[in-house]
């Protein structure tokens, strides 16, 4: 009989007693993160962001034991051992840099996905991590939401064969960060980030990507992503592409809305498919998955559980980080290994700028990004 035990759930941490402070206090650390952490039972130490007043208000609202006027103040705390940083991308570095002068007490660093502004600075936010010891996990959640678990789960025990086509198809509208109103990339970088990081998650890395955009009609400020389509091309003959439709017509100006994401996966012994109920947000709707294989012929399998990607994910990837300090091990979601998300997105917007199939190991090549 078919196992549907899918692991749509990681373990709990092994510790919770690790000192953890917590820098930025916008929406996804408030409202998402220190939520995830407060549902496993991690109780975070400290929080600083741009605002004291405001980090003053989080750690009232999170019961969290201190506030710091700055996070240089923070880091300083000889009594932290792991950040959780939530900051912009183009903040981060520096954020990372001052970390690593107090690598005497600083174990680990989870850090919010784009890592940097590009490939190049992500490198040198990795090398310099490594340089001091510093264990750094990249917040690349979407690898924790419920189904995309349980389609791992289903592909490394090979239910549904060698993979032939896998696709995201995403309809929903995001709120805009205001930083994005600065920042030289908008879908790709904050959006589609997600989705190539699944893809490479569950399929490895591709050789090859062309990616296609136009604007949002609806977003304000300029840029040059905003509704994004994107092929990967695997040496095996994968194929994985999403659609990434900010837009998703004028449901904000009258008309009916349809928003969700879907995504499919194909094989040579079974097919998966699933939705993501983040567009739901802050509604608490699970995603879901449903499956077919060949070794229970003629039958559809559907698991559920009450789980959400926000803010239940989120447990996973703090925990991650925690287990690889605890077992002195590399976690599954390292700096290191985001380079290769970061390389993907870098090589999507190249493909934008010339019109063309990049191959992902152009980026970084003599230095270029």
């Amino acid at each position: 009989m078919l196992d549907l035990d899918l692991r749509h759930l990681p373990t709990p941490p092994i510790r919770l007693d690790w000192r953890v402070g917590a820098i930025g206090t916008g929406f996804i650390m408030r409202d998402v993160q220190l939520a995830a952490y407060g549902k496993m039972g991690l109780r975070v130490a400290a929080i600083a962001g741009r605002s004291p007043g405001q980090a003053r208000d989080v750690a009232s609202a999170r019961g969290i034991e201190r506030s710091y006027d700055s996070y240089q103040e923070l880091i300083a705390d000889p009594a932290i051992e792991v950040l959780d940083v939530a900051v912009p991308p183009d903040v981060q570095p520096a954020v990372i840099a001052e970390a690593v002068r107090h690598a005497d007490h600083i174990r680990g660093i989870l850090a919010q996905k784009p890592l940097a502004m590009n490939y190049r600075d992500a490198v040198g936010v990795v090398e310099a991590c490594e340089r001091a010891g510093i264990v750094l996990a990249v917040n690349q959640n979407m690898r924790y939401d419920q189904s995309i678990r349980a389609l791992k789960t289903l592909l490394e025990r090979g239910d549904l064969g060698e993979p032939v086509l896998g696709t995201i198809e995403m309809r929903a509208i995001p709120h805009w960060q205001t930083w994005l109103r600065e920042y030289p990339g908008l879908t790709l970088a904050a959006m589609s980030i997600h989705h190539l990081d699944c893809f490479r998650h569950l399929f490895g890395d591709p050789e090859w990507v062309f990616a296609s955009a136009r604007t949002d009609p609806r977003t304000r400020f300029a840029h040059r992503d905003g509704i994004v389509l994107y092929i990967l091309e695997y040496a095996s003959g994968l194929r994985a592409s999403a659609w990434d439709d900010v837009w998703a017509g004028p449901a904000r100006e009258g008309a009916a809305s349809d928003l969700y994401i879907r995504w499919r996966v194909e094989g040579t012994e079974g097919l998966a498919e699933g939705t993501i109920g983040w567009p739901e947000y802050p509604n608490a709707v699970p995603s879901t998955i449903r499956f077919a294989t060949r070794r229970t012929p003629g039958v559809w399998l559907a698991p559920q559980w009450p789980e959400v990607w926000f803010p239940d994910a989120f447990q996973g990837t703090m925990g991650e980080l925690l287990d690889s300090l605890t077992e002195g091990r590399t976690p599954a979601i390292s700096g290191r290994g985001n380079l290769g998300t970061m390389a993907l997105v870098d090589a999507c917007y190249r493909s934008l700028e010339e019109h063309r199939a990049v191959r992902i190991g152009e980026i970084g090549e003599g230095g270029k990004t």
